[in-house]
């Protein structure tokens, strides 16, 4: 999936989207593929993996993929998700009851552009489904977001008026790790978008989720992972 990898010792980040790392006997600025705030990832001397570009004309000539935290490797790629769910879907890794046919990425619908429509043979209904990348834990447990997403909000709320227009709507939280337990919303990062999730679920949205076997130079479907909405867990980030 990735290639041309190189390690690299994290030093800090610029902002969004740059960071400073030791890679291949220098510092470099380096492309971070990822915008949520990862703060107990991106610490100064923390193991991570970069893909060199074969774009000469690149302003960076590296790309964050993953990084390591207690041991663990965690991908970074926000854009990947997409892919590997379109993938699981259409070779019937997952979704197999609905008897997915036209799968189709980037869909719009109202003002919203949804990652992935298919029809569903089984239920004769268009579906509309929605992927997030989740790379934030603690202790086995994961959380989304880890950043305020108004945008994720937005898709929550255009899921639940798909279903009222007589559609199907999934979200697929997909752990770039593996070995979780359990997904949880993130109340205190983001209490709009998961009152927005809780609300999908009590509409009929599907929420599921599924960990990932993670390489330095590769990521994968792993297996389903519980979501849970307990009032326990609210505070638990």
């Amino acid at each position: 999936m990735y290639t041309n990898i190189f390690k690299g010792i994290f030093i800090k980040r610029y902002n969004r989207f740059l960071a400073l790392v030791y890679v291949n006997n220098r510092l470099e600025t380096v492309h971070i593929k990822n915008t949520s705030r990862c703060s107990e990832i991106f610490l100064p001397g923390t193991l991570c993996y970069l893909e060199k570009s074969l774009n000469p004309n690149r302003k960076t000539k590296y790309s964050l993929i993953s990084a390591e935290k207690n041991g663990m490797l965690i991908n970074l790629d926000s854009q990947i998700p997409n892919e590997i769910i379109y993938n699981a879907i259409v070779e019937g890794k997952i979704l197999s009851n609905l008897k997915p046919t036209e799968i189709k990425r980037e869909v719009k619908y109202k003002s919203s552009r949804f990652d992935i429509s298919f029809f569903s043979e089984n239920e004769n209904k268009e579906y509309f489904l929605e992927v997030k990348g989740v790379s934030l834990e603690k202790n086995g447990i994961v959380a989304f977001p880890g950043s305020p997403t108004s945008r994720g909000k937005k898709h929550m709320d255009e899921l639940v008026e798909a279903v009222k227009e007589g559609y199907g709507a999934i979200v697929v939280f997909l752990i770039q790790m593996k070995n979780v337990d359990l997904l949880i919303p993130n109340y205190n990062m983001d209490k709009d978008f998961t009152n927005a999730l809780i609300n999908a679920k009590k509409n009929n949205v599907l929420i599921m989720a599924y960990d990932s076997l993670v390489t330095k130079d590769n990521i994968e479907l792993n297996k389903e992972v519980p979501v849970s909405f307990e009032e326990k867990y609210r505070n638990y980030f």
